[in-house]
């Protein structure tokens, strides 16, 4: 494995730090933040037309750069870092590979040069609160819901798009007809109707790919439909986020004219969109290593330099090296684990194992959750070190610490992803819901059968050897009770054979000294 940045991806982390270092300090950030659109419209268009930023992953047969997945988790790692509000992650890491993937090749020269150009930005509307479950990155929660695989890498999805419960697979998509986005067939083509909360860049986005639930109860199934930003009866609103960063709106469709992604509706698209969620989690985990990594930094200049509301830092100088130290400590192991996975998602090896995909898979979910649980104590602690400014919603400090609740209810929760990672890297042996796999949750240590059988007969082995207390009528203290240290079996049973020995050694005195009594007694009689 040779996971080492080339020369040219590490060419386009430092070209795009030298511009979002001139072009997105604090007060830019807000105010792109603050307008219609949610990012700086005129920096995109730079970016786009300059450097090729929402066009990276894209092939160069469609307009694109074809820089692969790595690229585009490079560049997510220095836009993280600036907290630069932008649509890159919903054109480029959602609504272009979908189009890639399954649209027809007259859908795909019409949309993806444009996306790839940034005259055009994209944004996938999923039902409220399930982006993480639809991309394969947690499993549904609630009760009833299922926590094991939905999708099962390597397997062909089933037509109907049904688990054999007779339930939607991941329950995520409406699931009926009622609930989610319904989709149905009409004289002019088809039609949507229903609602999505939490739609990333969704209020100023021209292009919507939206996930409907079609079929009914007989033919359930989950479909992508392109509606332009044009289309009647599309109402779009702006949320007011916890982390104005990352805008989203919320979409309603009234009885939408919508186009089917890939003219055919025959399959599932719910195994494609999981396919997906390796690569968007990459990506995600890159950029929240990136925004850990600058609140980190610009903590370090604050401390250092004493400023911030004409006070120091809270706390002592040794607490303070601490807590920086651990945060440095938590970024360096979180940027390992997204830098890894990143390469195992961007490289071009053969997804035809099913191995191979599990393991981007775990790594990727595992990432995600190291990134932003590093980004939380970075931020955490940038607002505790600033002191009295640090409670400031204008510092930046407050950004930081946005970003990172806002992003773990986007795409977590942290546990949850770690759950899924651990599923897709087959750590629960016994299976989700088995005894085993409570123990490894709970944080027991669970020995499998192969380990447990030679202590089993080192027992076994002891016991033969030494009594136990209860046999020889005694009260059996433990090792730490004793001596404060425990003896392991084959200890005890040397002790025992050692007593046994002694007790051979002095029944023979015995004997030996009854012999000398008879002979004496012998000799007094002559």
């Amino acid at each position: 494995m040779d996971a080492e940045f080339t020369a040219e991806r590490n060419a386009i982390r430092r070209t795009l730090r030298h511009v979002l270092d001139r072009h997105s300090g604090p007060d830019e950030v807000r105010a792109a933040a603050r307008s219609p659109q949610g990012y700086d419209a005129a920096l995109w268009a730079t970016l786009a037309r300059d450097h090729g930023l929402p066009g990276l992953a894209v092939p160069q047969a469609y307009g694109g750069a074809g820089r692969g997945t790595l690229a585009l988790a490079l560049a997510g790692e220095e836009t993280g870092r600036a907290l630069l509000p932008s649509p890159l992650v919903p054109t480029a890491c959602l609504v272009a590979p979908l189009v890639l993937a399954l649209g027809t090749e007259a859908q795909r020269t019409r949309v993806l040069p444009r996306l790839a150009s940034g005259e055009l930005t994209g944004a996938l509307a999923v039902p409220p609160g399930t982006l993480p479950v639809a991309l394969g990155l947690t499993a549904p929660a609630g009760p009833g819901e299922r926590t094991g695989r939905e999708y099962r890498p390597g397997g062909e999805p089933a037509e109907s798009g049904r688990a054999d419960s007779g339930r939607p697979v991941g329950g995520w998509s409406g699931g009926g007809r009622t609930g989610g986005i319904q989709a149905h067939r009409a004289a002019d083509g088809w039609r949507l109707y229903g609602e999505a909360a939490q739609v990333l860049g969704g209020h100023s986005a021209g292009l919507l790919l939206v996930a409907a639930h079609a079929g009914g109860f007989t033919r359930s199934r989950t479909l992508l439909f392109l509606v332009p930003d044009d289309a009647a009866g599309l109402v779009r609103v702006r949320h007011s986020a916890l982390d104005e960063t990352r805008a989203a709106a919320r979409v309603e469709l009234r009885d939408v004219r919508a186009e089917l992604l890939g003219g055919r509706d025959e399959h599932d698209v719910r195994p494609a969109l999981a396919a997906l969620g390796p690569r968007v989690a990459a990506v995600l985990a890159m950029e929240a290593v990136g925004a850990a990594d600058g609140a980190l930094e610009r903590t370090v200049e604050q401390v250092t330099s004493g400023a911030g509301a004409g006070r120091g830092p809270c706390g002592s100088p040794r607490a303070i090296r601490t807590l920086l130290a651990e945060a440095y400590l938590r970024v360096r192991t979180a940027r390992a684990t997204a830098s890894y996975a990143a390469w195992t998602v961007g490289t071009d090896r053969a997804w035809t194992a099913a191995t191979d995909e599990a393991e981007a898979r775990a790594a990727a979910g595992g990432a995600l959750a190291a990134g932003l649980e590093a980004l939380r104590f970075a931020a955490g602690e940038a607002v505790r070190l600033h002191g009295e400014a640090g409670s400031t919603r204008e510092q930046t400090a407050h950004l930081s610490f946005r970003r990172a609740a806002g992003d773990d209810l986007l795409f977590g929760p942290v546990h949850r992803l770690r759950h899924r990672a651990a599923e897709e890297a087959v750590l629960y042996a016994g299976g989700a819901g088995s005894e085993e796999a409570a123990d490894v949750r709970e944080g027991d240590v669970a020995r499998t059968d192969a380990q447990r059988a030679p202590v089993a007969r080192t027992e076994a082995k002891g016991g033969e050897g030494a009594r136990t207390d209860a046999d020889n009528g005694g009260t059996a203290r433990t090792g730490a009770e004793n001596a404060g240290g425990a003896l392991t079996d084959a200890e005890m049973g040397k002790a025992a054979r050692t007593g046994a020995e002694k007790g051979k050694a002095a029944r023979r005195g015995e004997e030996k000294e009854d012999a000398a009594r008879g002979a004496a007694g012998k000799a007094d009689g002559f």
